[in-house]
């Protein structure tokens, strides 16, 4: 096997750069995605299990990815194909995502629309950053690849950077920050549209710039055999799990913890600085009504065809007591009023009511999601998320000159734990900095030291389907915390009353010390047993 030849910066720089236009996508969605849901009418209790698309997506599609790249040659290379594919589809969702509450849909729809707009946009972007990740592992020799993954850093620090602030930049442009109930502001809007663009000039780049190298050059350099020439056997995903690296197992163990307290930061920090720094008004609504054990869902109420009702304390007490007698009762997600006076009703069930004594309102504190001080807030965790990667930056070049790799990586998780809690806490907006700055010490080492310990173990063909699998430590953790989120919020709240997303935070943050106590079990090239490597077939997945 001939050693890979030595890369100029600029093609090391080429491999990557594509990195830059995908983190800005993953920016915008891991930033703006429950500000988008609240903003459309989602309750806060189900606010993690919409995260819980995201995840599963990408413990569908990675691994599929990394299986069938290893195996992929056509005429525009080896792992480019899904960059191709991936990356088309992220431009068109992040054209429609930010508008699913401006297209007139009753809110149980616009939720609808952004949950299968949420789930094509994590797909897409699993698949487009997939590539990129290889690509360094194909064609870069092991001197060189210290120096190609922290231009692949760089490059996804910056993009972050990039997304996290848009909001916050196009606010100081001019763009209006806040919108009608329902909708979601421009400055959100068009970070998105901003995004697409720069996506699709970074892969356009890419395309032009990466040669991959064909298959007889590519086994020439990696060892193997062509697709043509491999063995018939066949290796499922059990068989390669069964013979994965003891590190495999360890190091995912730590990331369960580490994802599990990110996933709740991705979810629950918009509100929680809302409601902590900036001092968002809370808004009480109706939901529905209970007559005689039926519950008719709505947040608007018409009597007798022509009032219409928002929840809002004093308006429903002054419709108790004006309607005493029997009335019919309707009730709707969305009402406009027609240029002859009539209304348009959706989402609308209509009920007889004998007395209005006789009705229980559902009702749900939830914070004003229209109001300004809330879309402040949106933007200002935009900020906070720039801070957050920079602290990354600035903590990976210190992880190496740790003399224990095992030491920095618990220290880290420390620090992260401790902007975690400190973010539940802390009721001034610059306070938080520091806060988002430890997070980031967190977010580095999570992003540097597992995939470098795993892959110190890998050798073979079949490293891309490893780091796919691998990406499973990743999803599952998050798959998990979605699904426990509302459960564990629904616990600590009061019925009615505003829901505490703070202490979401500061479970988070407990969550971390577990995973720094969890890497003292990780044993670097001891007992490492070497992977068995035979040919993934990706059919049997």
């Amino acid at each position: 096997m001939k050693t890979k030849p030595d890369l100029s910066f600029w093609k090391l720089w080429n491999l990557s750069f594509g990195f830059f236009g995908v983190q800005i996508a993953y920016a915008l969605q891991s930033a703006n995605v429950s500000r988008i849901f609240t903003t459309i009418g989602a309750d806060p209790h189900d606010l993690s299990y919409f995260w819980i698309l995201p995840p599963l997506m990408g413990l569908l599609v990675q691994p599929i990815v990394g299986m069938m790249s290893d195996r992929t040659w056509n005429r525009f290379g080896r792992r480019l194909p899904y960059l191709i594919v991936g990356a088309l589809i992220a431009v068109v969702v992040m054209c429609f995502l930010p508008n699913a509450g401006s297209f007139s849909f009753t809110v149980s729809s616009a939720i609808l629309f952004g949950l299968v707009a949420l789930m094509l946009l994590d797909t897409s972007i699993n698949m487009a950053m997939q590539p990129f990740k290889m690509l360094v592992g194909d064609m870069v020799n092991e001197k060189q690849k210290g120096l190609a993954y922290s231009i692949q850093s760089f490059l996804c620090n910056a993009g972050s950077i990039v997304g996290y602030i848009l909001p916050f930049v196009l606010v100081w442009l001019g763009l209006q920050n806040t919108a009608e109930t329902g909708k979601v502001p421009d400055t959100v809007i068009w970070s998105f549209y901003i995004g697409a663009a720069v996506l699709m000039i970074c892969v356009i780049y890419s395309l032009v710039k990466i040669k991959e190298w064909p298959p007889q050059v590519y086994n020439e350099y990696n060892g193997g055999e062509t697709a043509k020439d491999a063995p018939k056997e066949k290796t499922n995903v059990i068989s390669l799990l069964k013979n994965a690296p003891s590190t495999f197992w360890t190091v995912g163990v730590v990331q369960f913890f580490c994802w599990f307290a990110f996933l709740f930061l991705w979810t629950y920090a918009t509100n929680t600085v809302a409601f902590n720094a900036f001092h968002t008004p809370a808004a009480t609504t109706i939901s529905g009504i209970n007559y005689n054990g039926e519950v008719i869902n709505g947040k608007y109420l018409i009597a007798n065809g022509d009032q219409i009702i928002v929840n809002h304390g004093k308006e429903v007490s002054d419709f108790l007591s004006t309607h005493e007698g029997p009335f019919s009762l309707t009730t709707a997600d969305i009402v406009e009023t027609r240029a002859d006076g009539s209304l348009d009703m959706s989402g609308a069930n209509t009920v007889e009511i004998a007395n209005a004594k006789d009705c229980s309102y559902i009702t749900r504190t939830v914070l004003d999601a229209s109001s300004k001080e809330y879309n402040e807030a949106g933007n200002w965790v935009g900020l906070l998320f720039a801070v957050q990667a920079i602290g990354s930056v600035i903590w990976a070049v210190v992880l190496p000159k740790f003399r224990s790799r095992k030491l920095s990586y618990i220290l880290s998780l420390i620090l992260g734990a401790a902007g975690f809690i400190m973010t539940a806490f802390f009721t001034n907006q610059y306070l938080l900095f520091i806060a988002f700055a430890l997070i980031g010490c967190a977010w580095a080492a999570m992003l540097a030291w597992p995939f470098t310990i795993l892959t110190n173990s890998l050798k073979g063909g079949n490293i891309g389907a490893y780091l796919g699998l691998f990406n499973c430590t990743i999803t599952i953790p998050q798959i998990v915390a979605a699904v426990a989120g509302g459960w564990i919020l629904a616990f600590f709240s009061t019925p009615g009353e505003l829901a505490p997303e703070y202490l979401m935070m500061f479970i988070a943050g407990i969550a971390l010390i577990i995973g720094a106590a969890c890497v003292l079990f990780i044993k670097e090239g001891n007992g490492t047993a070497e992977p068995v490597e035979t040919p993934a077939i990706s059919e049997d997945i």
